[in-house]
């Protein structure tokens, strides 16, 4: 009997070493994975907050619109990606980028009154969502709400900021950040092709010149933004055009003036201060729009 109980005992206590070395074994393996995750998760957010900034220092398809409607031009129906194209996008490339340019025309109509066509592209933008499978960032309850607020344009505006942002949020938060730039990027190129259609129609307003010079610095963080995907063959394909564009942008001269130094006594404050202008030739503006034209041209049209 005391044999078997001291085998027992060796049995016992072999499986307890074994099974502690396991554990120690396991737990460094979970250790080391735990140590990885974290470290990825780190980096994963290190590039969100990164995109978050170039994002929100990009101009809003509402935004956009808004420019152009303050340069004084005519609403202008024929510029706009008809709504029968919806039917023609089946690529992930060609649904984002026309989501984006849909966003930028939907923002365009309802800066110019035009409700009535502002709800009939955000049912064409709730189609691309749909076969995006982001259904839930414009569902029925957003286009009710707009059908309500049709004579209502500071809500109308709200509703449709909301719906951008709430499109772009619900791919990050799914780790679909690329497909979220690609959204950016054809609400970019389609508030840019609205402005130098525009120009080319009043070559003499300086307004609407005004706004296409300014977006040479938010193209920058456009191209920086996409430039953190650049994995994928559709941000690729995106870039690329990008930088067409870009080579364009290149011939516009940007110049400072001197920094000057602003003291306010009351708050015992100073401030330093300089202009910033751009400077272009009218040559630049048609190559512009000649190339602006061709990219939107290549994303409007079906796959």
């Amino acid at each position: 009997m005391p044999k078997v109980l001291r085998l027992l005992t060796i049995i016992a206590l072999s499986f307890f070493m074994i099974s502690a070395c396991v554990q120690d074994k396991s737990k460094k393996i979970e250790k080391n994975l735990a140590s990885e995750s974290q470290k990825k998760a780190e980096q994963l957010k290190k590039d969100f907050n990164k995109a978050k900034q170039v994002f929100y220092s990009l101009p809003s398809p509402i935004e956009t619109a808004m420019l152009i409607k303050r340069s004084g031009v005519d609403y202008t129906p024929h510029l706009l990606n008809p709504t029968e194209n919806q039917n023609n996008y089946v690529s992930t490339y060609k649904l984002a980028m026309n989501l984006g340019v849909y966003s930028a025309d939907i923002s365009y109509a309802s800066i110019f009154d035009q409700s009535q066509v502002a709800i009939k592209y955000m049912a064409a933008a709730k189609k691309l969502a749909e076969n995006l499978g982001i259904l839930n960032a414009i569902d029925q309850e957003i286009i009710s709400r707009l059908e309500n607020n049709i004579n209502n344009r500071d809500s109308l505006m709200d509703i449709i900021s909301e719906t951008f942002m709430n499109s772009d949020g619900f791919l990050k938060e799914n780790d679909r950040p690329e497909t979220a730039a690609l959204l950016i990027a054809g609400g970019w190129v389609e508030g840019l092709y609205l402005a130098t259609q525009h120009a080319k129609l009043a070559p003499k307003n300086e307004e609407i010149i005004d706004r296409i010079t300014d977006q040479k610095m938010s193209l920058q963080s456009l191209i920086q933004l996409l430039s953190t995907y650049k994995k994928s063959q559709d941000v690729n394909k995106a870039l690329s055009a990008l930088k067409r564009i870009n080579t364009i942008y290149k011939n516009f001269k940007l110049v400072s003036s001197e920094v000057e130094s602003i003291t306010n006594e009351s708050e015992r404050k100073t401030v330093l201060t300089a202009k910033a202008d751009v400077y272009y030739d009218k040559s630049h503006i048609k190559k512009l729009t000649n190339v602006v034209d061709s990219i939107r041209s290549g994303i409007v049209q079906p796959n």
